[in-house]
């Protein structure tokens, strides 16, 4: 019979690329579910990539915060291989400004969704999506193994830490067949404008200054590895087919690139002027980390290679956003 998968998430803009990756790799039955939150644009992703309306395809609005209902599972029955919990809320700032939904939100669906995996009748293996801050700011040229301690700083990092505890208790307990990835920092086609990438497009576009995350003395910019996305859902797949139960991998990006460079190179694809300003956020909004940083040497060790270049990728991603600039609205 075809396997089926659930990926939690499945509109936003992580999970529709794994969508995509999916589809085209496998002939799998996919089942999404999201609650079509601000961050998933409706289901403007799934619909700008043609798979909407398709057959092997499922979509259910559902939000993880409340229980799977039994008309719900009626309809996708109990006997999934896979799956794959992306959904979360991911937004540092507005963790920061308003903790509790994202506490409540980030807990609670990851919660429910493993009490629907303990009823599956033949589940194979259970994708946590983690992230690379729930270690905290990582100095430099010093990059976080497995077996790191967590230290989250934010309200945001925090909940994915804990969620990820409550994923190893079932684990435990109840032997859910579970699988962590902690991911660094994605970007692609269909990202949202809130994000960095995106939204330093938008503005060069029109001619905005950019304020850029920077240490206390604002002459040190902070910096992130960057991943496109269709990279970490070959990463997933690769771990579905060969990954350990019980393992925790990171999936890592192929360099770092400091706030100011990745705007310069922006700024030079669109050839515009960039206009910048170092800024301090760290010092009257604790929780923003400078630096984030994962050893990702196990899951290549394991036979996985990132399948498209780093500055090819970004290129191609600022081209096709400017062509398609209705992500930037």
């Amino acid at each position: 019979m075809t396997k089926q998968i659930i990926v939690t998430g499945g509109c936003g803009f992580i999970g529709s690329h794994f969508i995509e990756h999916i589809y085209r790799k496998t002939n799998w039955d996919i089942i999404i579910f999201d609650k079509l939150s601000y961050a998933s644009n409706g289901v403007e992703r799934l619909r700008d990539s043609g798979l909407l309306e398709n057959k092997r395809i499922k979509l259910f609005t559902i939000d993880l915060c409340l229980s799977i209902t039994e008309g719900i599972i009626k309809e996708i029955g109990l006997d999934i291989d896979y799956i794959i919990h992306m959904a979360a809320e991911t937004h540092v700032d507005n963790s920061i400004k308003d903790p509790v939904p994202f506490v409540s939100n980030n807990i609670l669906s990851t919660l429910n969704i493993l009490e629907y995996a303990r009823k599956c009748t033949q589940l194979k293996k259970f994708f946590y999506f983690s992230t690379d801050e729930v270690y905290g700011s990582a100095p430099d040229n010093t990059s976080y193994k497995e077996t790191h301690r967590h230290n989250p700083t934010n309200p945001y990092s925090a909940s994915k830490s804990a969620a990820e505890q409550i994923c190893y208790s079932y684990n435990n307990t109840y032997n859910i067949p579970l699988i962590t990835v902690n991911v660094m920092n994605a970007f692609g086609e269909r990202q949202h404008v809130e994000k960095f990438i995106p939204k330093c497009i938008k503005s060069i576009l029109n001619n905005e200054k950019i304020f850029i995350h920077s240490d206390k003395t604002c002459t040190k910019p902070g910096s992130r590895f960057y991943i496109h996305a269709r990279n970490i859902a070959s990463a997933v797949l690769f771990l579905i087919e060969n990954g350990k139960l019980g393992e925790l991998y990171h999936i890592t990006g192929e360099k770092e690139v400091n706030n100011l460079e990745m705007a310069q190179f922006i700024s030079k694809v669109l050839n515009k002027e960039l206009i910048y300003e170092l800024v301090d956020y760290h010092s009257d909004r604790p929780g923003h980390d400078e630096r984030y940083a994962l050893d990702g040497n196990k899951l290549f060790n394991l036979g996985w290679k990132l399948p498209i270049n780093f500055e090819e990728s970004l290129k191609n991603t600022i081209l096709w956003t400017v062509n398609n600039n209705k992500w930037l609205v």
